[in-house]
């Protein structure tokens, strides 16, 4: 990660990870359903790479991938990508359940 970013909020367009940098004096509060990647370099020529998930309010440590090698965003993709649609799903079925309830 470039100097003065706490990590990436990514999504996935036609199958591949896009990214935005997040510096460290952003907002603390991640958008409701993004997902922000970080990583951290190992001296052993390895990455721990964290997800964490925006949510109403708060967010949650989605997942931690330690000591990953070489390229790991095949690793990471399917996590963010089905996180992300889960999300949108979950979004729509309260959406739609207010409207009945009113």
């Amino acid at each position: 990660m470039p100097a003065g970013v706490r990590g990436a909020i990514v999504t996935v367009v036609g199958g591949r990870l896009m990214a935005t940098w997040v510096p460290l004096n952003g907002p603390a509060q991640l958008p409701q359903g993004r997902v922000l990647l970080s990583w951290t370099p190992r001296d052993t020529g390895r990455t721990d790479v964290t997800a964490h998930l925006g949510l109403a309010g708060t967010q949650v440590l989605l997942a931690l991938w330690p000591g990953l090698r070489g390229e790991w965003s095949e690793i990471v993709r399917p996590t963010v990508s089905e996180v992300t649609k889960l999300h949108a799903a979950l979004r729509l079925a309260t959406v739609v359940l207010d409207g009945l309830a009113d």
